[in-house]
């Protein structure tokens, strides 16, 4: 086989295993069985070991290749990342509802559509997206800077490492990464298995570690690629 022929190769399973992911951890309708995908793994990985120089960012094996990180960098947000507000009474909803109306510039008596939704306390994240490519994983922090938690954010596999279809040059997208209380349940029950000590709290690990193999970043696509239009740098 040619060397144009091994990197076109490569590149098709890459692709494929990209697509496998979406379907298993974002769409929970897998295309394959678990000893079809582990074969197409091992092949991609026996490539990259024989041609080094065809590796790239978006292949499975880059997810875990610096291992989880305790210590982290400290990196500015591109814009200030808010934390949520609270309201306690009619009045108080009332002097929000009024705020925003001010900064909409709309009038007085305007009506405005809200979408509620129950909140996830867990870890709020902005990834960072550069020609596709994810290129950085930061945490809230105090708002102004947050903590490069990239490698550990890889090893998410509902999040791409490269991002499909029409996309702008530079794109931050902010969810929150939580633990369910079934995977919660299985860590604790894997923790006594092997002698440890549980945990008390899903969001202590959450924070601690930042992700763990029961942990999801929960991104609303549509949404957030809306929403999150203002936050794009086109440099």
């Amino acid at each position: 086989m040619t060397t144009a022929a091994i990197i076109e190769h490569y590149r098709e399973q890459v692709a494929r295993i990209r697509e496998y992911d979406h379907h298993y951890y974002v769409l929970d309708n897998p295309l394959v069985a678990d000893a079809d995908y582990d074969d197409i793994v091992r092949e991609i990985k026996a490539l990259e070991t024989q041609h080094p120089e065809i590796i790239v960012p978006e292949s499975p094996t880059q997810r875990v290749g610096g291992g989880l990180l305790a210590q982290f960098d400290s990196v500015a947000h591109a814009l200030p990342m808010l934390s949520l507000d609270n309201v306690f009474n009619e009045a108080e909803l009332s002097d929000f509802n009024r705020r925003i109306l001010e900064r909409l510039h709309l009038p007085e008596n305007s009506e405005i559509t809200y979408a509620c939704e129950p909140k996830l306390d867990g870890l709020a994240m902005s990834l960072r997206y550069e020609n596709g490519l994810l290129v950085q994983a930061l945490t809230r922090g105090d708002g102004q800077v947050g903590e490069n938690v990239l490698n550990n954010i890889k090893t998410i596999r509902a999040i791409p490492l490269k991002l499909h279809g029409d996309f702008p040059p530079v794109i931050e997208v902010r969810g929150e990464v939580f633990m369910p209380k079934a995977g919660f349940a299985r860590l604790n029950k894997a923790q006594i298995a092997k002698g440890e000590k549980t945990f008390a709290n899903p969001w202590l690990i959450i924070r601690r570690y930042c992700v763990y193999a029961t942990v999801y970043l929960m991104i609303l696509t549509e949404w957030f690629i809306r929403l999150t239009q203002p936050l794009c740098n086109y440099n």
